[in-house]
């Protein structure tokens, strides 16, 4: 179930005085909140508890309906570019064979082209361990054959019988895809209305959200 927005406004703000900011962002002062309604009232606008934790609380005039609706664009656009980043693992062994290196080498290109971080792991077996400086030469050759995609985010750290490098994708490769993106824009008209939708409408559902808010606390 979505959250009931917890926001008071208007006749939901039931204190007796309120601290009053206009719609310019000034402060205007501490002032009954009978007052402060009509204040919003006479300027077709909402009166908004924005510090509800304050003596008194803070309360502000604005477009309520139009404020919440950009809010909601501002995250939105937020989530869109917000990257989240999973990290992939490609094992190697110390004495691959030209062929699988070139294939496990294709699937780390590819991994970092998606944007994903690779962990690549050599595996020492027996004796392999005495020649540490074999994993390094190959995660060394891997990281520079893959640098126009790649940025080395770990350097090549023994662990027990393992030896891993963490590769990055390229400054390059995030670029990719940000050129020529346009943002969210909202269908014609649906911006005006919800700066259009008639006050009396507004304050007839806050009103009966607060007569909701009022069963609730009831029950």
């Amino acid at each position: 179930m979505p959250e009931r927005d917890q926001t008071r406004i208007n006749e939901r703000i039931r204190v007796p005085e309120v601290r009053l900011i206009g719609e310019d962002g000034q402060q205007i002062g501490v002032m009954k909140t009978a007052d402060a309604l009509r204040y919003a009232e006479e300027r077709d606008l909402d009166l908004v508890e924005v510090a509800p934790d304050a003596r008194p609380p803070v309360c502000r005039v604005l477009d309520y309906s139009k404020y919440k609706y950009e809010q909601a664009q501002k995250q939105k656009a937020a989530r869109k570019h917000q990257q989240q980043i999973t990290i992939r693992e490609i094992k190697f062994r110390p004495k691959i064979a030209q062929n699988d290196y070139d294939t496990k080498k294709g699937h780390v290109e590819r991994f970092l082209k998606g944007k994903d971080k690779v962990k690549v792991t050599i595996m020492f077996r027996g004796r392999e361990q005495a020649h540490p400086e074999r994993g390094t030469a190959l995660l060394e050759k891997l990281a520079g054959e893959l640098s126009e995609v790649a940025v080395v985010e770990q350097t090549p750290l023994q662990d027990g019988r393992n030896m891993t490098m963490m590769l990055a994708p390229s400054k390059a490769v995030l670029a990719e895809g940000e050129h020529g993106e346009h943002g969210d824009h909202a269908p014609h008209g649906e911006s005006d209305h919800a700066e259009k939708r008639p006050r009396r409408q507004q304050r007839e559902e806050a009103a009966a959200a607060a007569a909701d808010a009022s069963g609730d606390s009831a029950a």
